[in-house]
């Protein structure tokens, strides 16, 4: 009988252990067949463990691992209860690599038949419990996975490119910078090689410049003047507006201008209107509705004289100040705001419109007509420029009450104001005498001959020279007579002509005779009145 060699065994894992496969031993002598063990099985003492697991009793035999050739079946050995080895406490010991055996060449094992753990001795000596919990094979530490490799951005040029309709869609969200940076690159780089999106986005971008700009948007005060000198030009009037005339026209429209937009609220904004009655600064606070038809009963006088309606009535005062008050004492809404807002700006925009047609059609001669202002008169020529110097005045008040720019008269029309109030000089120091309240004159010449003179110097695109003659209005003033020198810029000149400033607080440069200086200052702030 041939002798039973038994089988080398693998020690059981232990519980949360990975079992490992087996290993087929490597062709030698003849050996015995494995034979199983009864669960739990020790090794033969003197006996090293082999790595690997142990075969539980419900493991089927496999087919293919039967008695190799030259081996005789016999029965399974007995275990030995004397050489059983209770492991004691303390770590398991380390099987030793010279002792395993080495796999050889053989048949690869069938997975269907690799052995499954089975309940094995614990660590320590007492009951094994009835169920272990399964715990998730750990992955092995020889077996790194590789690192992960991140993915790209897509971009719109490259993976996931943009159609031409979409790009040209986009030229106006790129004019404005608020494409994505991704939409940004996709439209520049299609704008190198798309000549027509290239030209949209160049006009797309010169508009958006349009949205930003540091220039003020309103029209400019002459474009009027402008256009209607083009237009006639071209094609001159059947009936022309006079030259004398042309100031009124312009002023008027520019504070219609001003007047076209305005609200409830603003219509009814305080107005504090100011002149100099001749002795010191007088005042009326009004709105600007109140202002309006100020403008509107003064130049009704001007309306009368050329046969026009009267505003108010055929028994109307005839000074402006005189009519001023009726009207407002009439008509209190106008003055305080409680009427219907912008109805008077209507009315004194019709008035106006009917004075210029009136001497437009009537010639030359209505030029030369007298204009009653209570204690002096005008001819038609200087009403018509005295009410453009109020229409500007008074827009200047409006303008500051609602805090909105107002830009000076066009040069030539500005020129022509000033050249008025210049003539009207000799005439005022003469009054201003007979009342008391000017120097007598020093030295009195025939009518037509050279007397003293002042010098009037204003200084501005609408400025010039002139010189006024200081101890009578008959006399004839000249350079060589002159004794006296005021240099103001334009601003100043309005300040003072408008009564808006004190005499003796005008910003002047001053020369000469002071008594001659200081009469002319108070004789050129009489000249206002409301």
């Amino acid at each position: 009988m041939a002798d039973e060699t038994p089988t080398e065994r693998t020690p059981e894992p232990a519980p949360g252990q990975k079992p490992r496969p087996r290993q087929e031993p490597a062709p030698g002598p003849e050996r015995a067949p494995d034979l199983e063990r009864a669960p739990g099985p020790e090794s033969a003492p003197g006996q090293k463990p082999l790595p690997g697991p142990q075969p539980g009793p419900e493991s089927a035999p496999d087919p293919e691992s039967g008695p190799r050739p030259g081996s005789v079946p016999g029965p399974e050995p007995e275990p030995d209860p004397a050489s059983e080895q209770r492991p004691g406490p303390g770590p398991e010991p380390e099987p030793d690599p010279a002792s395993a055996p080495r796999p050889g060449p053989g048949p690869e094992p069938d997975p269907a038949s690799e052995p499954r753990p089975g309940p094995g001795p614990g660590p320590g000596p007492g009951p094994e419990p009835a169920s272990a919990p399964e715990t998730e094979p750990e992955p092995a530490a020889s077996a790194p996975l590789p690192p992960a490799t991140p993915l790209a951005a897509p971009t719109p040029s490259g993976a996931h490119p943009l159609s031409h309709d979409l790009l040209r869609s986009l030229l106006g969200a790129w004019a404005l910078t608020a494409c994505s940076q991704e939409e940004t690159a996709a439209v520049e780089a299609h704008l190198n090689h798309c000549p027509s999106c290239a030209e949209e986005a160049l006009r797309l971008r010169d508009a958006v410049g349009l949205l930003h700009t540091e220039h003020s948007l309103d029209l400019d005060p002459m474009l009027r003047s402008r256009v209607l000198a083009g237009c006639l030009g071209r094609r001159p009037a059947r009936i022309p507006v006079p030259d004398w005339a042309g100031a009124y026209d312009a002023e008027a429209a520019r504070l219609d201008a001003l007047l076209i937009d305005m609200g409830e609220a603003e219509w009814r904004t305080p107005v504090r209107l100011k002149w100099f009655d001749g002795r010191r600064p007088a005042g009326r606070d009004t709105t600007v509705a109140g202002v309006i038809g100020h403008l509107m009963v003064v130049d009704g006088i001007v309306a009368a004289s050329l046969g026009l309606p009267d505003p108010l009535g055929a028994d109307a005062p005839g000074s402006p100040l005189a009519r001023t008050e009726a009207y407002w004492h009439h008509e209190p809404g106008a003055a305080y705001g409680s009427g219907p807002p912008g109805a008077v700006r209507e009315l004194w925009r019709e008035q106006g419109h009917a004075l210029v047609r009136t001497v437009s059609f009537a010639g030359r001669g209505v030029a030369d007509r007298d204009v009653p202002y209570g204690e002096f008169a005008l001819p038609v020529r200087d009403a018509f420029l005295d009410r453009a110097f109020a229409c500007w005045v008074h827009a200047v008040d409006i303008a500051e009450a609602i805090d909105y720019p107002y830009e000076p008269p066009a040069s030539a029309h500005l020129k022509a104001m000033i050249d008025l109030y210049a003539r009207l000089l000799p005439e005022t120091l003469a009054a201003r005498r007979r009342a008391g309240l000017a120097a007598p004159p020093r030295r009195l010449v025939e009518a037509g001959t050279p007397g003293r003179t002042l010098h009037l110097q204003v200084e501005g695109t609408g400025g010039g020279d002139w010189y006024i003659p200081l101890d009578s209005p008959a006399a004839t003033a000249s350079p060589e007579e002159a004794v006296a020198t005021i240099a103001l810029d334009q601003e100043a000149f309005y300040l003072l002509a408008s009564g808006h400033v004190p005499p003796q607080e005008a910003a002047a440069g001053l020369s000469g005779d002071t008594e001659a200086i200081r009469d002319v200052l108070f004789a050129t702030a009489s000249l206002s009145r409301l």
